[in-house]
């Protein structure tokens, strides 16, 4: 009797020094998951299509919050604004961006950097202008592209195009039948905010209808898509994966 209630406080101790040592490693895993997340690269799903045709639904993304300074870790977390270890940088011009959004912090949204701080901006028969000079597009035809536009009866209004944003090309897609982004300001930015919009133009709400992303509020730069796939249980299943998304540079 003796001898076997040995044996189990012996295997009895050795339980609790397994389970001693998994809850070390695997507080240790979660610290370096959250110091990464904080500070470095943080993983991001697109949930909607306002940034078509740059980036679909179902795109799952990776975030470099190293581009723009290096956070102090956590801090975002529990402060109203992150405090950075090296000096804040502003996102440069056709950047897309991960920022809390300002009208409800606790949302992430994603778009593109228009507008910077002091630029002038304004839109006329749907046309781009910055600073008074208006943006370069020129008719886009990409399969690839336009198989990310989902849940359209008419795709035949719908018009890629390329959009030269002062030097950074990137494709863009207007609504001909849409008069949503067919005229807007002249607005002026201030010193510490960013203007941004949707490549999805008609069909994305951005700067325009809420006003400018603080400089605080930006999270970090999009850099690459890691995977795609799509899974609605909604009225009948459907299951999406889109292999050639995988490893796709976000510009």
């Amino acid at each position: 009797m003796k001898k076997q209630e040995e044996v189990e406080n012996s295997l009895w101790t050795k339980i609790k020094h397994w389970m001693a040592d998994t809850g070390k490693q695997l507080a240790v895993a979660i610290f370096i998951v959250m110091l990464l997340r904080s500070s470095i690269i943080e993983p991001y799903k697109i949930p909607s299509g306002s940034m078509i045709p740059t980036l679909f639904i179902g795109d799952h993304i990776f975030v470099n919050k190293f581009s723009y300074g290096f956070k102090v870790p956590f801090t975002e977390f529990f402060l109203d604004k992150p405090i950075y270890v090296t000096k804040q940088q502003v996102p440069n011009r056709g950047d897309v961006i991960v920022f809390r959004y300002p009208r409800d912090e606790s949302i992430n949204y994603i778009k593109r950097v228009i507008g910077l701080p002091g630029d002038t901006i304004a839109i006329r028969d749907k046309i781009l202008y910055i600073n008074n000079k208006p943006i370069n597009e020129t008719a886009l035809t990409d399969p690839k592209l336009s198989d990310g536009i989902e849940n359209d009866n008419d795709k035949s209004v719908l018009m890629l195009y390329a959009e030269d944003l002062m030097g950074i090309k990137h494709a863009v897609l207007h609504d001909g039948k849409s008069l949503l982004g067919s005229d807007f300001g002249p607005i002026t930015i201030p010193s510490d905010s960013l203007f941004v919009m949707g490549d999805n133009r008609d069909r994305s709400s951005d700067s325009r209808i809420w006003g400018y992303v603080p400089l605080d509020n930006v999270k970090g730069k999009a850099i690459i898509i890691w995977l795609n796939f799509m899974l609605s249980l909604e009225d009948e299943f459907k299951f999406k994966f889109r292999f050639d998304r995988i490893a796709t540079a976000i510009r």
